[in-house]
């Protein structure tokens, strides 16, 4: 029997895919966001596409703040796509 290898829903396209194909954002603390390429990081977790697209595409239907449920802080969507722009 093969193994199910896990799904997980983008929050930049609504895509579904490979939970291994998708980065995950962690909100680890209080306002305190950053990427998770390990996807082992402790604190609440979303998917998104390796597409720095998906990124802007997030922040600007604000499916960050509804996958946290709170408003996500200013600067935010920078330091996110700095970190981005790094693991390239």
């Amino acid at each position: 029997m093969a193994k199910v290898k896990p799904q997980r829903q983008c929050i930049g396209c609504g895509e579904k895919k490979e939970k291994s194909e998708l980065i995950r954002i962690v909100k680890e603390s209080e306002d305190v966001f950053s990427l998770d390429p390990s996807g082992r990081k402790n604190g609440r977790g979303a998917y998104i596409c390796k597409d720095p697209q998906c990124l802007e595409k997030a922040f600007k239907k604000k499916s960050v703040e509804r996958a946290f449920k709170m408003p996500v802080p200013a600067g935010t969507y920078e330091k996110l796509k700095g970190e981005f722009e790094n693991l390239g």
